[in-house]
C-alpha cells in the first residue's frame, strides 16, 4: 500500500513554511486514500500549519467540470472559505503576480498520467516559474505515475515545438512521478526556486496504479480508468487528426474510428503486425459529442493483453501510418489551433518535432 504524504501532512509539511499564507493548486483527483479531497485536509490544518489564502485549478477546472480541450473556465470565490479560486486554464495559464501577491507558499497536488501531452505537469512547470520569479517556495505532493516509471517511449520534445502540451524536453512517456518532474524542472529550468517534494511511502518505480492501493479518481473527464491511461501516450495523437478518439463514448482513447474506415480490413492489418501486448477488436460506435457526434464510426477497440510489453506510442504510430496510407482521400491532419498554438500542425506539436511525422508516418 502506497501512503501519500497528504495522509500525515502535519508530519511532512516543511517546518520553515509553517504559519505562512498558502495557495493550493488542486483538481478532482487531489484526494487521500479514503477519498477525502485535499481541500478538506487543508481546511483541517488551516490556521495551524498555514493560513489558506487562495486556490487554483488547472485544465478542466478545479472541479473537473469542463469537458474538452481548450474549453476555458473562469475563477470565482470559494463560497465556504471566502478566498479566491483562480483559473489557470483561461486568460492565464501561468499565475500572475497579482494572483500570488498575498501568498508565501504554493502547494501543488495534481495527479498526472505519465504522458507529456497531459497538461497538469505544465501547470506545475508554469507555477514553478512564477513562484521562482517572486521567491515563493513550492511544495509538491508526490503521487504515483499510473503507468509506471520503468518504461519510457517516444521522442524527446524539440523546444522549437514547445506548447502547453510540452514546455520542456522530456519524452512522450516520460517515466517520472510529478514530484520527480518538479525536481527535474528545478534542476534544469528554475535553479533558484525553492522546491519541496513530499514523497510517498511504499512506492516502487515499476508499480501500476492498481498496485498502489490508492483509489482511481478521474483526473480529467476523458480519463475514466487506468486502462485509458495505459493507451493514452499513443492515442492522444488522434486528437490531431479527423479520426475520433472516442470522446463522447464510455471508452475514450481505447476506441477509435471514423465513418469512412474499413474496420475489418484495418484490424486484420494491425493484428498481422504482431505489435507487442495488444489486440485490435473490430468495433463500431456513435459518439454523443465531439468528432462525428451522432454518426456511426467504424474502427477498433484496443485491448491491452500484456501491459508490460505494450508500447502505446509505437502502437498509435502504426495506426496513423495505416490510416495515412490506406485512406488517402479521407484521412487528414487537423489544422491549428491546438492548445494555444496557432501556427504549427497539432500533430507536430504533440510529437514535439518538425520531422518525426514525415520520417515515421508519411
Amino acid at each position: 500500500m502506497v501512503e501519500l504524504s497528504l495522509e500525515h501532512l502535519e508530519k511532512h509539511f516543511p517546518e520553515k513554511l509553517k504559519g505562512k499564507r498558502l495557495g493550493a493548486v488542486l483538481h478532482p483527483a487531489s484526494v487521500t486514500a479514503d477519498l477525502r479531497h485535499t481541500l478538506a485536509t487543508l481546511e483541517k490544518h488551516n490556521g495551524q500549519l498555514f493560513k489558506l489564502a487562495a486556490l487554483f485549478g488547472p485544465q478542466h477546472g478545479i472541479l473537473g467540470h469542463t469537458q474538452d480541450n481548450m474549453i476555458e473556465w473562469e475563477g470565482f470565490t470559494d463560497p465556504k472559505l471566502g478566498i479566491p479560486v483562480y483559473s489557470l486554464y483561461g486568460e492565464h495559464r501561468e499565475p500572475t503576480p497579482e494572483m500570488l501577491k498575498n501568498l508565501e507558499v504554493l502547494l501543488i497536488d495534481l495527479q498526472d498520467v505519465g504522458a507529456r501531452y497531459y497538461t497538469f505537469i505544465w501547470t506545475l512547470y508554469l507555477c514553478m516559474k512564477a513562484a521562482e520569479n517572486l521567491g515563493i517556495p513550492v511544495v509538491v505532493i508526490d503521487r504515483p505515475n499510473p503507468i509506471g516509471c520503468h518504461i519510457t517511449e517516444g521522442p524527446v520534445l524539440d523546444l522549437e515545438y514547445k506548447s502547453f502540451v510540452g514546455l520542456h524536453s522530456i519524452q512522450v512517456r516520460h517515466g517520472k512521478t510529478i514530484g520527480e518532474l518538479a525536481l527535474q524542472f528545478k534542476e534544469e529550468c528554475f535553479p533558484h526556486s525553492e522546491v519541496y517534494v513530499l514523497e510517498m511511502q511504499g512506492y516502487k518505480k515499476n508499480m501500476w496504479f492498481n498496485e498502489t492501493g490508492l483509489p482511481w479518481i478521474m483526473p480529467s473527464p476523458n480519463m475514466p480508468t487506468l486502462d485509458t491511461a495505459i493507451v493514452y501516450p499513443g492515442q492522444c495523437l488522434l486528437e490531431a487528426t479527423n479520426v475520433s478518439e472516442a470522446r463522447g463514448t464510455t471508452k475514450p482513447f481505447e476506441l477509435f474510428g471514423a465513418p469512412w474506415i474499413e474496420a475489418t480490413e484495418m484490424c486484420d492489418y494491425l493484428n498481422n503486425l504482431k505489435l507487442p501486448g495488444v489486440y485490435f477488436r473490430e468495433s463500431h460506435f456513435q459518439p454523443t459529442f465531439h468528432k462525428y457526434a451522432g454518426q456511426i464510426c467504424h474502427g477498433a477497440q484496443i485491448h491491452v493483453l500484456e501491459r508490460e510489453e505494450f508500447l502505446p506510442f509505437e502502437t498509435t504510430i502504426q495506426i496513423l501510418k495505416y490510416l495515412f496510407h490506406h485512406h488517402k482521400n479521407d484521412f487528414a491532419w487537423k489544422a491549428p489551433p491546438y492548445e494555444y498554438e496557432y501556427k504549427k500542425l497539432p500533430i507536430d506539436i504533440l510529437l514535439g518535432s518538425g520531422n518525426y511525422r514525415e520520417l515515421n508516418i508519411g
